[in-house]
């Protein structure tokens, strides 16, 4: 029996909307990890006051890309400079479809003149794939999922733990005995622990210091407990599957884009090669905001602030979009605060919301009417209230600027995109993303 495609899963449903939209949609946390060890709020203060460790090890897809035209392919379906790319670097991997829409990001690392490793999301791997396969470009792929989707189920091939957090640096001190090689931001630098060798990836969350370490499965535990003792003396707290979600609220970066591949008749059969069961065709779309036209809800990768990360030295997919969109309006990035009272009323009853996550697409409006949508909604604890990666119309992206968030849930298909349905409003102010001042101004120095 064939494999469902993306394709077949939008015939059978009328549109890309009629099989995406479901209102109250779950969100997303990783598996496997326990959703909280301490306690949310403790894990989330951890990070910005203390010391954090966090599992990464189970819900990031991995996909090795290596053979002589590995290159080629991700520089002509990526925007990134490859010119400076150097071993041992990691990139942003900007992916477009030729209307200039972010196909989702991933993390790219280069580990030889012709090896890579591309982590995160799968729309991106899957992008790559398609196009080398399809034009024979001489490489190889291998991947391995995430535990949720690993066939027949088993352990992940590498282990990821970030140590995160002010005393981040001293903790990895007495684990490895010394500081580590001086290291640029997102670049590795291999590491020894008790003769077992690995990558640091020089990488924060929130714009705190830390780093994320790379290796082989068979080392896992040895490495994990190793960090859980250097630790216990500094407080170090284990961070959950909860509390996890919620670094990128504060330090601007927006999870799982809608993938801007639904409509183009030209992609067609690159529907009918992805899978149904797939991050295409599952990652639900909910909220206030709805629209019946999928195209809606596609975004540039300069809407998302990876306009720094597209290099136009080279010819790449979409790019003539990109150069076109480069200096047209668009919707700005912003973080919208939440006002506390008015979260606790609509949130919580009147009482502590408690932990507060949502992916919707919440309508964001003013006197004038729809001005933008939220992206990702996240209790943040330190700051005391729900924050907002939201893209908004330029006009009203100026800090300060008041606006309100249209909470509740559009039941989709069959009722007006615009019928009132007498949903509760939250004040919110807009402020700048990252909304964290150290990821804002230091977070890539060095």
């Amino acid at each position: 029996m064939a494999v469902p495609s993306l394709q077949d899963g939008i015939d059978k449903a009328g549109s890309p909307i009629g099989l995406l939209w479901q209102p109250n949609a779950e969100p997303w946390t990783p598996e496997v990890v326990d959703r909280e060890y301490v306690g949310w709020r403790q894990e989330q203060a951890a990070w910005h006051e203390g010391v954090a460790l966090l599992n990464l090890s189970h819900h990031m897809y991995d996909m090795w890309i290596e053979g002589p035209d590995a290159t080629r392919v991700l520089a002509e379906y990526g925007a990134n400079n490859f010119e400076k790319f150097a071993i041992g670097q990691a990139k942003q991997y900007v992916p477009v479809t030729r209307d200039g829409k972010i196909v989702t990001d991933g993390i790219l690392a280069r580990h030889a003149e012709n090896k890579y490793l591309l982590s995160g999301v799968p729309a991106s791997q899957h992008w790559v794939q398609y196009h080398a396969e399809k034009a024979g470009y001489d490489v190889d792929f291998e991947t391995d999922a995430s535990s949720a989707f690993r066939p027949g189920g088993g352990d992940p091939r590498l282990f990821r733990y970030q140590v995160q957090g002010p005393l981040a640096l001293e903790l990895i001190g007495k684990a490895f005995g010394g500081p580590l090689p001086e290291t640029k931001f997102f670049h590795s630098t291999p590491v020894t622990l008790d003769g077992r060798a690995f990558e640091a990836l020089r990488h924060g969350m929130a714009g705190q210091a830390g780093y994320e370490f790379i290796g082989p499965w068979e080392h896992a535990a040895y490495v994990h407990e190793a960090f859980l003792k250097a630790g216990e003396p500094l407080g170090l707290v284990q961070v959950g599957a909860l509390a996890y979600t919620t670094p990128s609220v504060e330090s601007g970066w927006i999870p799982s884009p809608v993938p801007g591949i639904y409509g183009d008749p030209e992609l067609a059969e690159y529907r009918a090669w992805l899978p149904l069961f797939g991050i295409e065709g599952k990652r639900p779309l909910n909220g206030s905001y709805f629209s019946e036209d999928i195209a809606d809800y596609y975004v540039s990768p300069y809407e998302l602030g990876h306009g720094k990360l597209i290099h136009f030295g080279h010819d790449f997919h979409g790019r003539d979009a990109l150069l076109k969109a480069k200096d047209e309006p668009r919707r700005t990035k912003v973080t919208l605060v939440f006002d506390a009272d008015d979260v606790r009323r609509v949130v919580g009853g009147g009482e502590d919301p408690g932990f507060v996550l949502t992916y919707a697409r919440h309508r964001v409006e003013t006197s004038a009417g729809l001005v933008g949508t939220t992206m990702q909604t996240a209790s943040i604890d330190p700051v005391g209230t729900v924050l907002a990666q939201t893209l908004i119309d330029s006009a009203h992206a100026e800090p300060g600027t008041e606006v309100t968030v249209v909470w509740g849930e559009h039941p989709g298909l069959g009722t007006d995109p615009e019928a009132d349905l007498g949903f509760p409003r939250i004040r919110a102010t807009v402020q700048v993303s990252p909304f964290d001042r150290h990821a804002r101004t230091e977070y890539r120095r060095g």
